[in-house]
């Protein structure tokens, strides 16, 4: 059988994405998943290697400090199908600004911080 048609379990799921089985319930309530969660016959949940991709896209924007709220928005988008790319790739760019914008700060302060090693060895080197 084709891995892409396994069902996996939560905790399967958890132990690819990472993420526990309490934050996939979570994923799952803030409706945050492009497909709904399958049940299967014991009605225990029920995922596909497609929702674990889509598990670690919405990891990926979260670490990078996309809201919740553009989260959901973009899975609604995706959930619609065709028609709303121009929607979802100005979304993307938005938050493309942000992290752009983060990155720029994190590389002044690690500016600073390699500065003030360097003096610390500087000094430290004199002592010797």
């Amino acid at each position: 059988m084709p891995e892409d048609t396994l069902d996996l379990t939560i905790g399967e799921v958890a132990e690819r994405t990472g993420l526990s089985v309490h934050a996939l319930r979570f994923y799952e309530r803030e409706d945050l998943l492009a497909n709904p969660v399958r049940r299967g016959a014991a009605g225990w949940r029920v995922y596909s290697e497609d929702d674990v991709e889509w598990l670690r896209l919405c990891i990926l924007l979260r670490a990078s400090g996309m809201p919740l709220d553009s989260i959901r928005r973009y899975t609604a988008l995706v959930r619609q199908g065709d028609g709303n790319e121009e929607e979802r790739l100005t979304l993307l760019r938005q938050h493309e600004k942000q992290v752009v914008a983060q990155l720029d700060e994190l590389n002044r302060c690690l500016d600073v911080i390699r500065y003030k090693i360097a003096v610390y060895e500087d000094y430290l080197a004199d002592q010797s």
